[in-house]
């Protein structure tokens, strides 16, 4: 079955400027044997659409999202991911869309949270991701604290150094991500996103275009109307160094 979740993104940078802001996003919660399927609909999949979900949008170029998550979560044995895999993601609206991060929930047969893949995009056209999981391979509670160093240039006004703070909550009802990014100095830049799940209707989409028509350019016209604000405020300016070797960090 797929969900929606109309999220709240926040982002906050606290340092040496404060920067703060909010706005409402729509996303997909989807099975993903879900994400193999051709069809219409309210929600087209792998094709066109008023909303719609692709396959190439996530993973590894010429292989297929299922491939590319059992190729990773066996790269790290991480066997007691064996249960439902759902992917966490902005849907294209009228074939246009951008996802800053997108993310795959791994569970075991008991429903049990074992691993999340969080997939990163930039406007440079790259695509890199951040495995988390305990290393004991234990259930991902709420709240848990996973790290993993940052590697991946996104934002051209931090730099590609620290590490990354990752926390979830992901109930059958409603899901809430926070993401910090920390340096030498603290806390740098502090992010959520979170929601209620509701199940997929063409009443819930339509709502939701006529509340917001701009609604397929609202990400991207934001990532850069933040971007002038950083920069009339005077924050350093970093220049995009070469993406990892590697598509996957831990």
């Amino acid at each position: 079955m797929i969900q929606l979740m109309e999220a709240r993104i926040f982002h906050e940078r606290v340092r040496p400027r404060n920067n703060r802001f909010s706005y409402g996003a729509l996303y997909c919660v989807l099975p993903l044997e879900e994400l193999a399927v051709r069809r219409g609909g309210w929600m087209a999949l792998n094709r066109f659409g008023l909303f719609s979900i692709h396959e190439k949008d996530y993973g590894d170029p010429g292989q297929t999202p299922a491939f590319h998550i059992k190729k990773v979560l066996d790269a790290h044995g991480l066997v007691e991911a064996d249960g439902e895999v759902r992917l966490m993601t902005l849907p294209r609206i009228l074939g246009y869309g951008f996802n800053p991060v997108s993310f795959w929930l791994a569970h075991d047969l008991s429903g049990g949270l074992r691993a999340v893949l969080a997939e990163v995009n930039n406007t440079f056209g790259e695509r890199h991701s951040y495995l988390c999981f305990h290393a004991d391979h234990r259930v991902i509670a709420p709240g848990d604290r996973l790290e993993a160093r940052k590697v991946f240039h996104v934002s051209p006004f931090i730099a590609v150094e620290g590490n990354y703070a990752f926390r979830f909550v992901i109930a059958q009802d409603g899901v809430a991500i926070a993401i910090d990014l920390s340096d030498d100095d603290g806390l740098l830049l502090r992010t959520s996103v979170g929601g209620r799940l509701v199940p997929l209707t063409p009443s819930h989409l339509l709502r939701v275009l006529a509340r917001n028509p701009l609604y397929p350019f609202k990400v991207i016209g934001l990532i850069h109307y933040q971007a002038v604000k950083l920069f009339l405020k005077g924050i350093r300016h970093f220049n995009k160094p070469p993406p990892p070797e590697e598509r996957v960090t831990v």
